[in-house]
């Protein structure tokens, strides 16, 4: 039985500063991993030995349109269907340029 996911790779969400980012693909963040930074903003996931997996349900794997992505806690971010689409395909553009 699979479990149910809060987030799914796709859904544009903000962090509560407002930032908009992409949730991202287990596939897609092994490749981020390597190659962007982390920001480490307010929010994000930081128990030690996490995040190698995230569950998307409590950690939740964000690429941000700065370039940057952090494993968010699910409660400090929310969805932003009304993204303007412009930022998607931006943060769609940092997605592909890493090879994913």
């Amino acid at each position: 039985m699979e479990r149910k996911k809060a987030f799914e790779p796709g859904d544009m969400v903000a962090d509560f500063t407002g930032q908009v980012g992409m949730v991202i693909s287990e596939e897609a963040f092994v490749n981020i991993r390597k190659n962007l930074k982390e920001k480490k903003r307010p929010g994000y996931y930081f128990a030690p030995g996490c995040c190698t997996h995230p569950d998307y349900v409590i950690q939740v794997p964000v690429l941000f349109e700065d370039g940057t992505y952090d494993v968010m806690r699910a409660m400090h971010i929310k969805r932003a269907p009304d993204a303007p689409a412009d930022k998607r395909a931006q943060v769609q553009g940092i997605i592909d340029d890493q090879g994913t």
